[in-house]
């Protein structure tokens, strides 16, 4: 009788963010505002380059030293990071994955992030902030598709682990981890409400 087996797992931690600590969600989002509307060359940077909404990645590179808010969440994240790592059963030679960096994503109604991934890295994520009704999910690729030119297009209803996309619709206080390398993106924001996250980098040095 035939075997079939499924092989080179693509892993996806999801959990919530307080299962390792506390994190005060209402003072995450407030501070997240803060930030934004304050951070002038965040929105100078925003306006430049198209991007919709809010981002500190390209302007702020200290949020755990400006708001104790975030150092508590960079605690919490150090050990979902673990768990996960452990997971993948990385050797990490003695050493730990530790923060690269870590920011703000503010999408407005109408708001896209293109796909893309994270190359330098090993462990990206997001933790949820801010997620009204009708705000995007993460929308996740198949990494084997570029690989693919020939075949056929799945069958509507195939198998989760044989889909060529995976949409995540997280929660409020979520987080999601997966390994740099997948390429990912951010659906057009069809809430009238912003949709906040905090993604970060975790590297292995």
């Amino acid at each position: 009788m035939a075997q079939i087996e499924s092989l080179f797992a693509t892993r996806l931690y999801r959990a919530s963010v307080n299962e390792f600590g506390k994190i005060d969600a209402a003072e995450l989002e407030k501070s997240c505002l803060v930030i934004a509307e304050d951070d002038e060359a965040g929105q100078d940077w925003c306006e430049e380059n198209g991007y919709p909404g809010y981002t500190s990645y390209a302007s702020l590179s200290d949020l755990p030293w400006r708001f104790p808010i975030f150092a508590d969440l960079v605690a919490v994240l150090d050990k979902h990071v673990a768990a996960f790592a452990e997971d993948l059963e990385f050797d990490l030679d003695g050493k730990a994955l530790k923060l690269e960096d870590i920011w703000i994503n503010i999408l407005p109604e109408g708001g896209m992030h293109a796909s893309h991934i994270h190359p330098h890295s090993v462990i990206s994520g997001t933790t949820y902030v801010a997620m009204p009704e009708g705000a995007s999910a993460l929308k996740l690729e198949d990494p084997r598709s570029a690989m693919m030119m020939a075949a056929p297009t799945r069958v509507k209803g195939a198998r989760r682990e044989l889909k060529p996309f995976i949409y995540v619709a997280p929660q409020v206080g979520d987080v999601l981890l997966w390994e740099s390398w997948l390429r990912h993106e951010v659906p057009m924001n069809m809430a009238e409400g912003e949709r906040i996250s905090v993604s970060f980098n975790y590297a292995w040095t």
